[in-house]
């Protein structure tokens, strides 16, 4: 056990505990683009009465400044929302000496996950869950004049770890097509080298098949032009099988509700809800039902004709980063993905 180190202590309100009360251990944690830990805090009670221990959730990273910022934003943009969705961050800064960066947040415990014995009747499914999440319009930018919501996000988030600067735009079309596939495009040529049959391609897909699916004046109204539009919902951003589980947040407010269906590790946005269905279906690991109580909770935006076709858009963003990221054949399934939905959507 190593002990926790002072900045993290303060940002967690134990300015003035005994540093022998706080440990630290690595051991079982992992997470793909930092080291983690798992803190406990022995808190002195009344004379004659057991300590009470508190668990904590750690990341630390050299260079993890903004990556930590943007996940920081992400978990309580969920967690405002749907509280015991996901852990709550409690903080985030740098370590002490300049050693690099930490974020903090409640300790998710998975250890019974396959006991049915602390399942809460009351438990909400994670379809239910994430329709809640989806079905409540995102809050309006920090520096808006007015209430009117946007997609975007306040700060730059991390997808793996490229960074996503998430500006804010009045139009989903053009937020997903700067933000996302011609950020994306920029991001793989800076590490994979120039791509010109790539670039074709995805330049096409932005300026042609983005406008036509995604546009401001016909996604969300259905074939007679009968509709409201859509409006900005936070999403995870990054919710593949692997960062969704079933745990319970130790120590929290929602730690009676038991074991339940819980998400981490977003990146998140205010984005058109079916963005996030784009990775659910690239990787699998979720199941038709899901899918189905989930849009019996936020029913297919229309024109529904078209939605297997918008969230074959959105699973393209996830080859291309995946591509960015790890090269190899995730440019295919992205080529793929455009030749189609360009054959469609993009001629003339």
């Amino acid at each position: 056990m190593a002990p926790v180190p002072q900045s993290i202590l303060r940002a967690l309100g134990f300015c003035s505990i005994d540093p022998s009360k706080a440990t630290l251990s690595t051991s079982g944690l992992g997470s793909g683009f930092s080291n983690t830990g798992r803190i406990r805090i022995s808190i002195p009670r009344e004379k004659g009465e057991r300590e009470e221990e508190r668990q904590y959730f750690l990341k630390t990273s050299p260079d993890g400044k903004e990556m930590f910022q943007g996940e920081f934003a992400s978990l309580n943009a969920i967690a405002d929302i749907v509280p015991g969705f996901c852990p709550r961050a409690l903080g985030w800064g740098a370590l002490d000496e300049k050693k690099g960066w930490f974020l903090v947040t409640e300790f998710l415990d998975f250890s019974g996950r396959s006991s049915s014995t602390t399942e809460s009747k009351g438990t909400t499914s994670l379809a239910q869950r994430l329709g809640k999440l989806h079905s409540t319009p995102a809050p309006p930018p920090p520096s808006s004049e007015d209430d009117q919501s946007k997609y975007g996000f306040p700060v730059p988030t991390y997808c793996g770890n490229t960074r996503q600067p998430n500006n804010f735009h009045n139009s989903w079309a053009e937020f997903y097509a700067n933000e996302r596939l011609l950020m994306i495009l920029k991001e793989s040529e800076r590490k994979n080298g120039p791509d010109a049959g790539l670039r074709d391609l995805v330049t096409k897909t932005a300026e042609r098949v983005v406008p036509r699916l995604l546009g401001d004046n016909h996604l969300g109204y259905d074939r007679n032009g009968k509709g409201d539009g859509i409006v900005p919902v936070v999403v995870h951003g990054d919710l593949w099988s692997g960062n969704a589980s079933r745990g319970q947040i130790a120590g929290s407010d929602n730690s009676n509700d038991g074991i339940a269906d819980v998400v981490y590790d977003p990146s998140a946005c205010y984005a058109h809800n079916e963005y996030e269905l784009g990775i659910m279906q690239m990787f699998g690991g979720f199941g038709r039902a899901l899918f189905d109580e989930y849009h019996s909770i936020v029913p297919k935006t229309e024109p529904v004709e078209e939605y297997e076709d918008r969230v074959k858009l959105y699973e393209l963003y996830h080859h291309l980063n995946h591509h960015a990221i790890f090269g190899g054949g995730y440019r295919s399934g992205a080529v793929s993905i455009m030749n189609k939905l360009i054959s469609e959507y993009g001629r003339g």
